[in-house]
């Protein structure tokens, strides 16, 4: 299963991003209640591996009014529906709505491999084999990722790549939930434009 090699079938998605539909933490959510039957019409596991990234990762951050993942993916396997498996490099970030800015409070990275299953209603995240911190960073990354290490190294190191797609995604989140923002800003650097999104 770490070799990805054994996997022919297996396909390249390069940066891609979905943006989770639900506001992290004990905060009253600002999310249409139509969102909540999401699941009900799920044709792919991008959606369940927004809400695994909200509840298991952004929890444990800071509490935003708004959570919003990002995942560039790396590589995925779709062969068996009982256990796809999707090597990505995770992030997840939480912001609050001050005036038009959606300010980042909190957030973290979580580059791994997730296993999803398809259900009758959609799919959901059954487990995540994570990238290990500190020392243990490299070795358990070319462990997970095989012989696509390499690509997940450039991916995870693009950050201007990932800040485009952090854009991006939030100005996807905030037009699709009626956010009146039009900025967003990290602590202790300037407020940066949401570029113009066509849904």
């Amino acid at each position: 299963m770490d070799n990805i090699e054994k996997h022919p079938r297996t396909f390249l998605v390069s940066f891609a991003v979905l943006i989770i539909f639900a506001s992290c933490g004990n905060k009253p959510s600002a999310v249409p209640q139509a969102v909540e039957e999401e699941p009900q019409k799920e044709t792919n596991y991008f959606p369940a591996i927004d809400r695994y990234l909200a509840n298991e990762f952004g929890k444990h951050y800071a509490e935003g009014e708004h959570c919003v993942p990002l995942h560039p993916i790396v590589t995925v396997d779709e062969r068996n529906r009982e256990d796809i498996l999707v090597w990505g490099d995770f992030w997840v970030f939480n912001y609050n709505q001050v005036g038009d800015t959606l300010k980042c409070v909190s957030g973290g990275n979580h580059p791994g491999r997730m296993h999803i299953r398809q259900t009758e209603n959609g799919f959901e995240v059954t487990g995540f084999d994570p990238v290990e911190d500190g020392s243990g960073f490299i070795p358990s990354a070319k462990r997970i990722f095989g012989n696509k290490f390499e690509v997940f190294n450039t991916i995870h190191d693009d950050a201007e790549a990932r800040e485009r797609l952090r854009a991006e995604g939030l100005a996807v989140y905030a037009k699709k939930h009626n956010l009146s923002v039009t900025m967003y800003q990290d602590y202790g650097w300037p407020s940066k434009r949401l570029p113009p999104v066509n849904l």
